[in-house]
Parts: C-alpha cells; sequence; structure tokens
C-alpha cells in the first residue's frame, strides 16, 4: 500500500473507498448489532491508523492536535447541535445486551474509519493535486454517494435517497471544518456519536425529517461563514 500511496494519493484513496464498500457493504447484511461487523470494522481501522502511524502521516491527517482557530469557528457550535439530531425524537435502544454493545462499537469505528478516509485520505490528496474548493466538493460528495452502500443491504426507495442528501450536506460540514481546524479529531468525535446514537433514536418520523432539515440549512449557513472565515485567514 506504501507504493501505491507514493505513487497516487489519489487512488489510493479509491482503493480504500473500495475496500471499504464491499466490505461493510456485505457485513451489513449480518446486521450492525453482529460481533463480525465489529470485527471488520476494527480490522479496516486499525490497518489504516497503522499505516498512518508507521508513515508518520498523523499531522497531515489531523489525528494528532485540536482544531486551529477553534473561537473563530464558533466553538464548532453548529457541529455539536447536528451530532445530537437522532435523540431529538426520544431515546429507544434498537438493540440489548451484546448486540447493543456490537452496535456502538461499530457505529463508532465506522466514524472513525469513513472520517479518514473520505476527509482524510481522498481529501488531502485532492488538495494536493487540484483547488480546494473542487477537493471539498468532490470528497463531500463521494461521501454522500458511499452511502448508496444501503442498497446493498436492501434499503431501496426514497428514504435512501434522502440519506445520500443528508450525508453529502454533513460531508460539506465535516470537511470544512477539517480545512479550517487542520484537525479531523473533532469530525470523527461528531460523525461517531452520529452514527452511535443513530442506534438509540426512537423512529420519530417528524423528528427525523426536522434533523434532516435543520442539517441541510446548517451545512448551507455554516459553511458560507467557514468559506468566508478562510478567505480572511489567508488575506
Amino acid at each position: 500500500m506504501k507504493k501505491l500511496y507514493e505513487k497516487s494519493e489519489i487512488w489510493f484513496a479509491v482503493i480504500w473507498i473500495i475496500i471499504y464498500v464491499v466490505v461493510c457493504g456485505n457485513l451489513r447484511n449480518l446486521g450492525d448489532d453482529s460481533p463480525y461487523m465489529m470485527l471488520g470494522l476494527i480490522v479496516i481501522s486499525v490497518l489504516m491508523f497503522a499505516f498512518v502511524k508507521a508513515n508518520h502521516l498523523e499531522e497531515k491527517y489531523g489525528l494528532n492536535h485540536w482544531s486551529k482557530n477553534f473561537k473563530a469557528m464558533l466553538y464548532l457550535i453548529p457541529l455539536w447541535i447536528i451530532t445530537t439530531g437522532n435523540l431529538w425524537g426520544g431515546i429507544e435502544p434498537h438493540y440489548k445486551g451484546a448486540g447493543l454493545i456490537f452496535a456502538v462499537v461499530s457505529m463508532a469505528l465506522v466514524g472513525f474509519a469513513e472520517e479518514l478516509i473520505f476527509r482524510g485520505f481522498l481529501f488531502k490528496a485532492m488538495l494536493k493535486d487540484g483547488k480546494p474548493i473542487v477537493a471539498i466538493i468532490v470528497s463531500s460528495v463521494t461521501f454522500g454517494m458511499g452511502h448508496i452502500v444501503n442498497l446493498l443491504t436492501g434499503h431501496f426507495g426514497l428514504e435512501t435517497f434522502v440519506q445520500m442528501f443528508y450525508a453529502i450536506a454533513i460531508g460539506f460540514i465535516m470537511t470544512y471544518v477539517f480545512y479550517i481546524g487542520k484537525s479531523l479529531i473533532p469530525c470523527i468525535i461528531s460523525h461517531s456519536l452520529i452514527d452511535v446514537f443513530s442506534k438509540f433514536n426512537s423512529g420519530n418520523e417528524l423528528a427525523e425529517w426536522i434533523y434532516i432539515g435543520v442539517v441541510i440549512v446548517t451545512s448551507v449557513f455554516y459553511c458560507i461563514y467557514l468559506s468566508r472565515l478562510k478567505k480572511d485567514d489567508e488575506i
């Protein structure tokens, strides 16, 4: 993998996206409460982190420090607000006993793996070879399209496509936060909690649609704010 990384960071990122989508697409058929799902995500996460650690890339991918410009970024309050969205309609665990533990660990690892792949590997590769706005768009849209993996688990229809647009909005926020703050840690924490909380939501449809609307609106205004902040910093 090191040779591929040195030759083309973009293809390195693409290979990891393919591995992740194929592995998780098949494992999710077993259920998010499956120990095999958890073990598969542990393997993927460990392998990626080991590569980053072995090649001293923690600084590049923002894994060894907190966000810069924390105050100017409004203390990431918009990010923390949308993090709680899955709990707005009430709390109702989807699983019990060991299954709940497996699901929580799996969802936390999904947050880590997807942030490192899409915001780390892909975004940094695009940023290196192109303009920031192109890198931000590609990373965010690819992240949203990556949720088409749900089609492989039998989730067809409007819900899946709405989830993709919701994921794209989340992707823009996460990518801008990483771009401005230079740290992936807030994105990993937020993403992991969003996915973990999704296993505790009550299934209230009205609350879910309100959440999706808030995410999209927040994405538009917060990203505009962060983009102007970056311009000011550059000036």
